[in-house]
């Protein structure tokens, strides 16, 4: 039986991209050994034949396997393909795959779309409890019906569910909203052309109700509603959330833990001039009366006290989304003062310090989000001084990345990254499982695709290219391998979007008839079981309980998709 393995993205290249297959061997391939691209749609003539690249190992996750890549860029053809590698006489295919104008946006995106759609938190068992939800610690109830279920297998609703590790909080609904607002800003002729335009204007518009209904009389926005995991409705509540499901009155969201983000996502539908349960001046005024609370009282809310890079470029999103919605000083103040805190918390290597001291800025879901909010910050900054700082920072933060993902054999090309682990730095691949939270770690698909959106909205600012998407190819190459690792280019040849390609991860049922649904990305491919700092390599589909952390849809994942085809949509060819 032949040991080789063809891993690539099962769904689709659009037509100009970068394209890669990995080929994993047990034992070296001849020099020179080719590859063959055949069309899976016309009887599997041949089209397209290239020499595999030199091998490389990775012995961290396969100890005597070898790998090739299976670079066929230059193939533009619009069709259905796979990729063909004959050792010993066998020929081995890989799964098939599109390629066309846009062949990821259009299919994804719908897709995408009416995942959310499914996960609204509208049975009437959840809505008739979430028009009354107790506020803990007092006596108070408020109404937060709407949003959405915050996982396949957990139907709370989270502005950021880890705000109390201080370093590592992820946005989580808030994001949702925004990601659908800046997929709508990038590509709107597109989506009205694929029938989705509607679809996800609605939801945005869902989102951003559920948003107005977490903004307290006081300013501040409810963080979390809890379910508790329980059947009965009625024991959902509004908490804050500490390890293991402990809950406490610490309920305020911080710039960091969702609040920025929630006045950026309204400030930005604002702008859409259409209404949901609230017209498009309130979401305005929402979004200003909470920046403004959260001016006076934010560090009261962080859990430490004190401001780190997370409220720094989140806070940096919500003062340029207001700056750009009403074009006042204050807000391009702020927005610069904040842009000036992340180039001061630049490190000489390229990443930012979290802290004050020491400590790397990692994040499992919103590792690109940094450069992400400066390039949108530069859609409204004119002055060239400002400009050419926030600049030298998306430029610094890109070096970084291709640089750490480069450093180390790694076929797949997976993007590494820096963190400390009882008290040394250190690289890796995966994020530490053992960390400031106590107990949370999980695939990291949202960090992959906040990357590739990073690496397109912030390439073609700092490093502008004639090629794909308008960045350099580099950038375009570590873009696309991301997103393909999602979608099946992965030791595990698992394509963790939902309903697509060969292989998924298996089901997972909720309360209230929610579950695992088409369109949504499942949480991925971890370190090592067992192993501290994320070394080595793990999925596992069945594990007592714990395999949430591998097969588990999150909100974050999808978003953070969306947000990098949209990107990528936004510089191809129109589709005809």
């Amino acid at each position: 039986m032949s040991t080789l393995t063809i891993y690539v993205n099962q769904v689709g290249f659009d037509r100009r991209s970068p394209k890669t297959a990995i080929v994993g061997v047990e034992a070296p391939l001849p020099a020179g050994t080719t590859f063959t691209l055949i069309d899976t749609a016309h009887g599997g003539a041949a089209v397209f034949t290239g020499t595999l690249g030199p091998g490389e190992a990775i012995e961290e996750w396969a100890p005597g396997r070898v790998f090739y890549r299976a670079d066929f860029s230059g193939f533009q053809t619009a069709g259905e393909y796979a990729v063909v590698v004959t050792e010993g006489g066998k020929a081995e295919r890989s799964p098939a795959f599109r390629i066309d104008d846009h062949g990821l946006a259009r299919e994804v995106i719908p897709a995408i779309v009416g995942f959310y759609r499914k996960q609204r938190a509208n049975t009437p068992q959840e809505l008739e409890a979430d028009k009354k939800l107790r506020v803990k610690g007092s006596r108070h109830t408020v109404d937060m019906h709407g949003g959405w279920c915050d996982a396949s297998g957990d139907v709370s609703k989270m502005f950021s569910h880890l705000s109390y590790a201080n370093f590592m909080s992820p946005q989580q609904t808030p994001l949702v909203v925004w990601s659908l607002a800046a997929a709508r800003a990038a590509i709107p002729h597109q989506l009205a052309r694929w029938g989705v335009a509607d679809a996800l204007d609605s939801e945005g518009l869902w989102g951003a109700d559920y948003l107005m209904r977490a903004l307290s009389p006081e300013g501040f926005f409810y963080a979390i509603v809890f379910s508790y995991f329980k059947p009965d409705p009625s024991e959902r509540e509004v908490v804050g959330l500490l390890a293991d499901s402990v809950t406490t009155a610490d309920y305020q969201a911080a710039y960091r833990e969702g609040g920025g983000m929630a006045i950026a996502a309204l400030a930005r539908v604002s702008g859409w001039k259409k209404s949901g349960d609230y017209t498009s001046a309130q979401y305005l005024a929402a979004a200003e009366r909470a920046f403004a609370h959260l001016q006076i009282h934010n560090k009261e809310y962080d859990d430490d006290g004190k401001e780190n890079v997370i409220d720094d470029y989140c806070a940096l999103l919500a003062a340029t989304e207001l700056w750009i919605a009403t074009d006042r000083p204050v807000y391009r103040d702020e927005a610069r003062k904040r842009a000036h805190h992340l180039a001061e918390r630049m490190t000489p290597a390229g990443y930012f310090r979290a802290n004050d001291t020491d400590r790397p800025f990692w994040h499992a879901s919103d590792a690109g989000l940094p450069i992400v909010a400066l390039a949108r910050y530069l859609d409204k900054e004119a002055d060239p001084a400002e400009r050419k700082g926030a600049l030298d920072t998306i430029r610094r933060a890109l070096d970084y990345h291709l640089k750490i993902t480069g450093d180390a054999s790694n076929p797949f090309r997976y993007p590494r990254q820096t963190f400390l682990f009882r008290g040394k730095r250190q690289e890796g691949f995966f994020i530490p499982h053992e960390n400031e939270s106590g107990w949370w770690w999980q695939g990291e698909n949202a960090r992959l695709g906040s990357l590739a959106t990073a690496a397109i909205v912030g390439g073609r600012l700092a490093y502008p290219g004639d090629g794909p998407w308008g960045v350099r190819p580099d950038l375009a190459a570590f873009a696309e391998q991301n997103l393909s690792w999602v979608l099946g280019c992965n030791p595990y040849s698992m394509c963790f979007l939902y309903g697509f390609g060969v292989k998924n991860v298996p089901h997972m049922n909720a309360l209230y008839g929610h579950g695992t649904e088409r369109g949504g990305i499942s949480n991925g491919i971890t370190g090592k079981d067992g192993a501290a700092d994320g070394t080595g390599i793990d999925f596992k589909e069945e594990a007592e309980g714990n395999e949430w952390r591998w097969t588990e849809q999150w909100i974050p994942h999808a978003a953070w998709f969306l947000q990098a085809v949209s990107a990528m949509a936004e510089t191809e060819p129109a589709a005809k």
